[in-house]
């Protein structure tokens, strides 16, 4: 019974390997990114891009269909696009950037919800907005596994700076010029990883996997190495738990992943070591000298 519940589907099911190798590799990628989002205090500008993409992405749409290379390189544009100039608006008008992102966020939605209503149905809308990650065939997934391989290796290359900017960025300007090449290249990979989440898990819920992992490592350790280990398995347990949960219900699967990861989140509240709850009602005795 219980291996015919948790195992059996992805032994059956070939879709059902495809999407959790896709989990994997999303969870390898993202959670590490939604860590430094995290410390990096840019957790909202990670949903804040990921509506951005949606406008590139519906014009990906709107050209080629459901074409994956149309849909990604869209996104990829918009993304960056976007990126770019609300950094131009908050240097030249003194607006702040959290305020310029969204405002460039809520037009992206708007603008791309309109575009994909003009061309497609409400279930090619259901498919941008919430992805449908049981769909997914060999070329996405190769996608996604790409995208993850380059973000790993970008991340190892500029590692060491970006974990100086995260906790004290005047100290990295006095002693290096790496920080501002380090935030772009993280820009650069948040919405790489943004898009390799649309792939799966739709606009709306693309960043889900990344930011909720995170905030679940903060509540079982301070330190960083220890934080990303424990995100990528949240993420992992998560994604598998979700699939699990789509295969024997009727939940859609990415709603299903992200219900899970909220749940792991909330636990984590509750009974993290590291500032949840009952910890802080009842703090365990310390050694006295």
């Amino acid at each position: 019974m219980v291996y015919d519940a948790l195992i059996g589907p992805f032994t059956e099911f070939e879709f059902m390997r495809r999407a959790l190798a896709a989990v994997i590799a999303l969870s390898l990628a993202g959670a590490p990114i939604g860590v430094f989002l995290m410390l990096r205090r840019m957790s909202l500008v990670g949903d804040a891009m990921a509506h951005a993409i949606l406008p590139g992405a519906a014009v990906g749409f709107l050209l080629s269909g459901l074409n994956l290379f149309a849909m990604t390189a869209g996104g990829l544009i918009a993304g960056f696009a976007v990126a770019i100039l609300a950094g131009l608006v908050a240097r030249s008008t003194g607006l702040k950037e959290d305020a310029s992102l969204a405002t460039f966020y809520l037009a992206s939605l708007a603008l791309g919800v309109t575009i994909v209503s003009i061309k497609g149905t409400n279930i090619d809308l259901l498919h941008v907005l919430f992805g449908n990650i049981l769909a997914m065939d060999d070329q996405t997934l190769l996608v996604v596994a790409f995208n993850a391989t380059i973000t790993l290796l970008v991340l190892a290359v500029i590692y060491r700076p970006l974990v100086i900017e995260s906790v004290d960025p005047l100290f990295l300007r006095t002693v290096s010029r790496a920080g501002g090449p380090a935030h772009l290249a993280f820009l650069a990979l948040v919405v790489i990883n943004l898009v390799n989440g649309f792939q799966s898990l739709g606009t709306l819920l693309a960043v889900g996997l990344m930011i909720l992992p995170a905030g679940i490592a903060r509540f079982w350790s301070r330190d960083l190495t220890a934080m990303i280990c424990i995100a990528v398995v949240a993420a992992a347990v998560s994604g598998y738990a979700g699939l699990v949960l789509s295969f024997q219900t009727r939940v859609p699967s990415g709603p299903a992943i992200i219900l899970v990861a909220s749940v792991l989140y909330i636990v984590s509240v509750l009974f993290g070591r590291v500032g949840g709850i009952l910890r802080q009602l009842f703090p365990g005795r310390h050694l006295e000298a």
